[in-house]
């Protein structure tokens, strides 16, 4: 039997009634054969997220910039770009316009996605801002607090009609607003006019609590004013349970998390919820606990792979990362695959279904209507 909803006795309630989402479950064979027309170029491209969330709308990526090597050597493999530079985006916009191909001085929508540990509300924050130091993103030192003004630097070199900019929800947290504020003012001072919305992965039909700042800049002559695009989502929310791999990664000893579970209550969200309650001690509060009726945490680039699946005492699987995180089920993530590679690569990453979302729904509210013409 169906279950109904409120919405079921609405004259228009089919137009409120939550979506449901399968697409989570993908892979590359699932690349639309209909190229929309609108092409890509990927700055801070890491594994690839946004780069096959545009492919999986219809648009054309045609290279990026990555300052990783190893992360490259995945990007490449995995999405055959046009055009890679392996470098620093500092780099990159000290390149002579000679030394870019043509192609990219005529791009629709630039990406970037600039490395936001140091904004991390698990992270420094203020104490990391301004200090330069090795990061494992790229493994040189730098400063990390700069990059958005460094990636609109990338935007004033190559002029793209459409900006798309992600970021960690700290960014507007305290102290942070005031580079959302220099954001505005360096994109509205290059020609663009900017708009920033919170997204929530788990209104949007991933299967995951990842919560990212997007901002979308629009080149000031195509005379649209982001402020007027929506972008709220209506989907239904996509429980552990549907996307769990049959069998848990088992504890390889016994430790004194593992004992802790045994005391573990609903209330509980991660590790030290249990142990300053039983011990005293606050520790743990990166090990997030999951539980078949919740979504999943968000999957971070550090310690993610080490939620525990609460209900049968075992962590979670490298598939359930790959999920959670909607990165296609035939990914390659290099030679000697760990789990914890994978937990890196796709917590480095921007989920492939959101940054697809976003992108049709800008196609939906006419920003590339000028591609018809």
């Amino acid at each position: 039997m169906t279950e109904l909803s409120i919405f079921d006795f609405m004259e228009d309630g089919e137009q409120y009634k939550p979506k449901t989402s399968t697409d989570w479950k993908w892979t590359f064979a699932d690349y639309p054969k209909q190229k929309n027309g609108i092409k890509v170029f990927s700055c801070f491209a890491c594994g690839g997220g946004s780069t096959m969330g545009y492919k999986l709308a219809g648009c054309e990526v045609l290279g990026c910039c990555e300052i990783d090597k190893q992360m490259n050597e995945i990007y490449v493999a995995n999405h055959k770009p046009k055009y890679n530079f392996l470098m620093d985006i500092r780099d990159f916009n000290k390149l002579l316009d000679s030394d870019i191909p043509a192609e990219l001085f005529d791009i629709d929508i630039l990406d970037g996605s600039p490395p936001c540990t140091v904004f991390s509300t698990a992270g420094q924050r203020e104490e990391g801002w301004g200090k330069a130091k090795k990061f494992r993103e790229g493994q040189k030192e730098q400063t990390l607090d700069d990059l958005s003004f460094v990636f609109i630097d990338t935007v004033r070199k190559l002029r793209p009609k459409v900006v798309i900019m992600e970021n960690v929800e700290g960014l507007t947290i305290g102290a942070a607003w005031g580079y959302v504020q220099r954001i505005y003012a360096e994109f509205n001072a290059s020609g663009y006019a900017v708009h920033h919305w919170l997204l929530k992965g788990e209104t949007m039909g991933i299967p995951q609590m990842r919560h990212r700042v997007f901002f979308v800049a629009i080149r000031n002559d195509l005379q649209i004013d982001p402020k007027e695009i929506d972008m709220s989502f209506n989907y239904a929310p996509i429980l552990f349970r549907e996307i769990k791999s049959p069998v848990g990664d088992e504890f390889t000893t016994k430790d004194g998390y593992y004992l802790l579970l045994d005391y573990a209550t609903e209330n509980d969200k991660d590790m030290s919820d249990i142990n300053e309650r039983i011990t005293g001690k606050i520790s743990g509060f990166n090990t997030m606990l999951v539980r078949d009726n919740m979504i999943m945490p968000t999957i971070r680039a550090s310690g993610g792979g080490d939620t525990i699946r609460i209900e049968e005492k075992t962590r979670i699987t490298r598939q359930d990362i790959i999920n959670a995180q909607t990165f296609p089920q035939d990914y390659y993530f290099g030679p000697n695959e760990t789990k914890s590679k994978v937990n890196y690569v796709c917590g480095m990453s921007v989920p492939p279904v959101m940054i697809k979302r976003i992108v049709l729904r800008l196609i939906d509210e006419g920003v590339f209507d000028y591609k018809k013409e």
